[in-house]
């Protein structure tokens, strides 16, 4: 089964094709904007233009944009090739990615957030959730306990409590293969991670 992984919900645009677990091609790139003008090319450039079985893509939480481009490429392929579409959260790959470095190991995840907050969510040391998905102040963030800090702001985290390690990590789908297939779901749509900034008018009587 070929499967093609689409991330692009953070400032980190990559896609990666996989024929079971081989990695026939992959493209990445540090974008922080203009992830809808390069995401198609990204994929037309992989071999037989991408196309596969299963599409898997990151949902979130990340850049409002980012995961909206995302999830759109990825259900308009799906339905164009008859693929199968699944989603998994961009927190989750990145604990796997660290774990792929550091071992099994119990970590905190922080990535860049909107409005000044950062995602913050802890993880086993088998990689499953140990708290909800939290978008929080750096000051209520750095009040974690856990040694190891991955993500985008790690080692801003680390520095701003004074202890611990960050590790430096921006997710990949070159690194799907260290997700746990636990983490897929058959929903797809957009996890935001935080309310919108917008709100409804109140009707008054």
């Amino acid at each position: 089964m070929r499967t093609l992984v689409i991330d692009c919900a953070t400032e980190a645009c990559s896609v990666a094709l996989f024929d079971n677990d081989e990695l026939m091609g992959s493209d990445y790139a540090v974008l922080g904007r203009g992830h809808a003008e390069a995401l198609v090319p990204m994929i037309g450039r992989l071999p037989g233009r991408g196309q596969s079985d299963r599409i898997a893509v990151s949902l979130g939480p990340g850049s409002f944009t980012g995961v909206r481009v995302g999830v759109a490429a990825a259900r308009a392929l799906a339905f164009a090739w008859g693929a199968k579409l699944q989603g998994y959260t961009t927190l989750a790959l990145v604990a796997a990615m660290a774990r792929g470095i550091k071992g099994a190991v119990p970590l905190c995840v922080a990535m860049s957030g909107g409005h000044g907050e950062w995602f913050i969510q802890p993880f086993t040391t088998g990689g499953r959730s140990a708290e909800p998905l939290a978008s929080l102040a750096p000051e209520a963030a750095a009040e974690r306990g856990e040694q190891l800090i991955a993500g985008s702001v790690a080692e801003r985290l680390v520095s701003l409590r004074g202890f611990g390690e960050g590790l430096f990590v921006l997710p990949d789908a070159r690194s799907f293969g260290l997700l746990d297939e636990t983490w897929l779901m058959d929903e797809v749509r957009p996890l935001y991670g935080r309310a919108p900034d917008a709100k409804l008018p109140v009707s008054r009587p």
